[in-house]
């Protein structure tokens, strides 16, 4: 049953569109959608992210820096489907290309309700071996580039009073990796990251998350031995390696009304081997 304050509501609405003639259903659609922004979304996670935010109805820029033709491809794919993604390129380590993409994204989706930072680099090898080079490549990336995305999209977010970041973190941001101690520092600073920055920007309704996967199936995994994989199976106690969809699934999930009171926590799709 409709209040009166609804028939005016309704009246109102339908007497502006007439004005300015915008159709009621528009109105209806412009409301309902959000727009997120994704980086490093040219392959793997990022890119599976992208396409199945583009199939719920989002706005989505996808970000990418060095995949050209991969992300190219993946326009390619959402068009084919009848959906938009806009592309740009930018090295979310620069804070003015980073500038440049979200003015973009305003200046076509006129917002930025949702940031996945997702943009990732990786090193393996031992610590003793370990250069510095390699040490600020991967921090400038991980942490960094989440550090100047987020800053940036709380100018709008905060603003707007409302908005939701995910950073796509690592089991090894919570247990450590044996090889893998840059990779592992820049993911428990993402963690942080999240935590501290949820309770800082609560007051403004924007929450804060972060994904922790385990194995997921991806490039990186495909160039491990096949007899590496099954162990990585066997520790697991599901049974199996993860795969792409099960991080989107728990991104769309924090993305929607589902997690609208979720802030400072950490989800992890892992397979039971961090518990």
């Amino acid at each position: 049953m409709k209040s009166e304050g609804d028939e005016i509501s309704m009246l109102s609405l339908f007497c502006i569109s007439k004005k300015v003639g915008v159709k009621m259903n528009d109105l209806n659609v412009n409301k309902k959608l959000s727009t997120v922004l994704i980086t490093g979304a040219s392959r793997g996670i990022g890119a599976d992210m992208a396409i199945s935010f583009a199939r719920k109805g989002y706005n989505v820029l996808a970000n990418y820096n060095n995949s050209e033709s991969n992300a190219i491809n993946l326009k390619e794919v959402a068009e084919s489907e009848g959906k938009r993604i806009m592309l740009f390129k930018a090295d979310v380590t620069k804070r003015s290309e980073v500038e440049e993409m979200f003015n973009q994204c305003i200046k076509e989706f006129g917002s930025v309700d949702i940031l996945i930072n997702n943009a990732g680099v990786d090193v393996e090898g031992l610590f003793t071996d370990a250069t510095d080079e390699e040490y600020d490549r991967v921090l400038d990336v991980n942490l960094k580039g989440a550090f100047i995305c987020s800053q940036i999209a709380l100018k709008h977010m905060i603003s707007n009073k409302k908005g939701k970041i995910i950073n796509i973190s690592s089991i090894w941001g919570i247990s450590g990796g044996s090889c893998e101690v840059i990779y592992s520092v820049s993911k428990a600073g993402l963690i942080g990251l999240t935590k501290a920055l949820a309770k800082e920007v609560a007051p403004s309704n924007i929450t804060v998350n972060a994904i922790a996967p385990g194995a997921i199936y991806t490039e990186m995994l495909e160039q491990i031995r096949e007899e590496d994989l099954e162990v990585f199976r066997q520790e697991t106690p599901l049974g199996r390696i993860g795969n792409v969809k099960d991080v989107t699934q728990t991104a769309l999930f924090l993305a929607g009304e589902g997690g609208d009171f979720f802030t400072g926590q950490v989800l992890s799709p892992n397979g039971g081997v961090v518990i």
